[in-house]
C-alpha cells in the first residue's frame, strides 16, 4: 500500500526552452500502467456486466432459430435476420431510429451519471479488463508485475510473457471468429476456416479483429480512452452540476498524510489529518493512471475501483467510507443536488419520443415487401392470341413468421390477365418469380399505361401490397 512507483504520468510533457517559454508537446510517450486488482462490491458489478456482455456477445451466434442462425446479417442476401424478424436494406430507416434511440440513451446516462457506459459496458473497457485480470492471473500481482519487467530475461519470465500473449491472442482470435459469426453462419465457419473453405472475406475480418483486438486491449487499452476515442473529449460539455460523477471529498480528506494506524478517526482529526492517509491505492487500480484526488479528469472512465480501494483502506484504518465515492459537484459543495432537471428531462423526452417511434413503427411494419421489375429485353411481345404482353419478374419478400400464400391481381386496364394466379412464400424467405400481363390491343391507347398490381395473403386480410408499374403497348391506328 505504500508503493508509490511512479508508473501513471500519462500526460504530456513540458519542455522549457530558451526565453522562459514552455512548449507542450501534443502526445506524450506511454508509460506503462501497472493496474492493481482490488475487491470490492462496484469491482463486482462491473465484473458481472462484464461477463455476461461476453457471454452474449460469444454465445449469441451460436443460437438457431429454425434452419438458420437467430441473429444474422446475410450481406449477400441483403437480409438481416433478428430472432423471428427479417428486416431488408430498403427499410434502413428503422436502423437509423434505432442508433438515434443508443444515442440519446447514451446523453441521457451522461448527464445522469457521467462516463457509467465506459466504466460498465463499453468493449474497449470490457475486452481491457478481461486481458488484465489474464495478466493477474499468469504474471502475479502489480508488485511482481512490476519486479518481472524490471528482471532480465530468464526461463520465469518467458514462459509468464508467452503465456500471457498466448491467451491475448486466442481471445482476440476468438472474438474475430465471432463477430464475423454474425454475418456467416458461424457452425460452418469454424469448419471451413481452418481448412481453407471460407471466403477470403472472412479471413481479411477475422485477421483485422484479431490484431485490433490484440493491440486496442492488450498494449493501447488507457491510449485509446485518453487520445482515440471521441466521446472522452464531448462527454465533458454534457456534465453539469448535477451529474453523478466518480469524485474525492477533499474537504474531508486534506490535509492528507502518513498517520499510524492505532491513531484513531477522532485522534486524527484533532491532530490536524484529513482522512486521506496518502496511500496511493486509488491511482494504483486506476486503469487510465490517473490520481482522483486531482479533481474531475475526462481520463477517468467512473469504473469505481478508486472507490472500492479507498473503502478497503478506509475500513482498515476504522474511519467511515465515502472518502471518494459517486456525489455531485453541488453535494461536495454543501449544495443540494437535483435529479429531475431541464437538460436530463429533455434527453429523457426524446429518448422516449424516439422509442415510442420506433415501437410504432415496428407494430405497423407490414409483413411483405414486394419489388417489381419489367424484364428489358424487349419493350412487349405478341402472343398467338394476338394479345400484347408484358413479363414482370416479382421479388417477394414474406417478412412474417408463418408461410403465407399471395393472390396476385393487376387492375388499371380492361381485361388484364394474369399467367400467375398466386405466390407461396415460406416466412422469413424470398421468392422470385416471373409473371406475364396481357391484355386485349383494343383498349391500348396510350404507349405506356399505368397500372396497379396488388398480392394479398389469403390467410391474413391485413396483409396486402399494391405497386404500380408500367405496361407497355403498341397503339393501334
Amino acid at each position: 500500500m505504500s508503493d508509490k512507483i511512479a508508473t501513471t504520468d500519462v500526460t504530456p510533457v513540458g519542455h522549457h526552452v530558451p526565453g522562459g517559454t514552455e512548449k507542450q508537446e501534443m502526445y506524450a510517450k506511454r508509460r506503462h500502467i501497472y493496474v492493481r486488482e482490488i475487491k470490492g462490491f462496484f469491482q463486482r458489478l462491473r465484473r458481472g456486466s462484464n461477463w455476461l456482455l461476453m457471454l452474449a456477445y460469444f454465445l449469441t451466434p451460436w443460437l438457431q432459430w429454425g434452419d438458420r442462425p437467430a441473429i444474422w446479417f446475410d450481406l449477400p442476401g441483403r437480409e438481416f435476420h433478428i430472432f423471428a424478424a427479417t428486416f431488408y436494406p430498403q427499410e434502413f430507416m428503422l436502423l437509423s431510429w434505432l442508433l438515434i434511440i443508443c444515442a440519446f440513451g447514451l446523453f441521457f446516462i451522461t448527464v445522469f451519471a457521467g462516463r457509467v457506459w465506459c466504466g460498465y459496458t463499453c468493449p474497449q473497457s470490457v475486452w481491457t479488463f478481461l486481458f488484465i485480470w489474464f495478466e493477474h492471473r499468469i504474471e502475479g500481482s502489480r508488485n511482481k508485475r512490476i519486479k518481472l519487467d524490471r528482471q532480465p530475461t530468464d526461463l520465469e519470465k518467458a514462459w509468464r510473457k508467452a503465456a500471457k500473449h498466448a491467451c491475448w491472442l486466442v481471445i482476440s482470435l476468438a472474438t474475430g471468429v465471432t463477430f464475423v459469426g454474425y454475418f456467416t453462419p458461424i457452425r460452418e465457419l469454424v469448419i471451413d476456416l481452418p481448412t481453407l473453405n471460407a471466403h477470403g472475406w472472412s479471413y481479411f475480418w477475422v485477421g483485422f479483429f484479431l490484431v485490433f483486438t490484440y493491440l486496442n486491449a492488450g498494449w493501447l487499452r488507457e491510449q485509446v480512452c485518453i487520445y482515440m476515442c471521441p466521446y472522452a473529449r464531448f462527454q465533458g460539455v454534457m456534465f453539469d452540476a448535477d451529474t453523478l460523477i466518480v469524485s474525492y471529498d477533499a474537504a474531508r480528506g486534506e490535509p492528507r498524510g502518513a498517520r499510524k494506524k492505532t491513531l484513531s478517526h477522532e485522534q486524527a482529526r484533532a491532530a490536524g489529518h484529513g482522512d486521506c492517509i496518502d496511500c496511493d491505492l486509488c491511482v494504483q487500480v486506476c486503469p487510465t493512471g490517473i490520481d482522483i484526488r486531482d479533481g474531475l479528469q475526462y481520463e477517468c472512465i467512473t469504473c469505481a475501483a478508486c472507490i472500492d480501494a479507498c473503502d478497503s483502506v478506509m475500513d482498515r484504518m476504522g474511519y467511515p467510507r465515502g472518502l471518494i465515492r459517486y456525489t455531485t459537484e453541488n453535494a461536495l459543495e454543501g449544495r443540494k443536488s437535483r435529479i429531475l432537471r431541464p437538460r436530463l428531462m429533455g434527453y429523457l423526452a426524446a429518448l422516449l419520443v424516439m422509442i415510442g417511434a420506433f415501437a410504432w413503427a415496428l407494430s405497423d411494419r407490414l409483413p411483405l415487401d414486394v419489388e417489381v421489375e419489367r424484364q428489358r429485353n424487349q419493350l412487349f411481345q405478341m402472343t398467338r392470341e394476338g394479345r400484347i404482353s408484358n413479363v414482370y419478374t416479382l421479388m417477394v419478400r414474406n417478412l412474417d413468421s408463418e408461410d403465407h400464400v399471395y393472390r396476385l391481381n393487376a387492375s388499371g386496364l380492361p381485361g388484364l390477365v394474369l399467367d400467375t394466379q398466386s405466390i407461396s412464400v415460406p416466412g422469413g424467405q424470398s421468392r422470385r418469380t416471373a409473371v406475364e400481363i396481357t391484355v386485349d390491343p383494343e383498349v391500348i391507347e396510350l404507349p405506356s399505361h399505368a397500372i396497379q398490381l396488388r398480392l394479398d395473403a389469403e390467410d391474413d386480410d391485413e396483409i396486402s401490397m399494391e405497386r404500380e408499374i408500367r405496361f407497355i403497348g403498341e397503339i393501334r391506328r
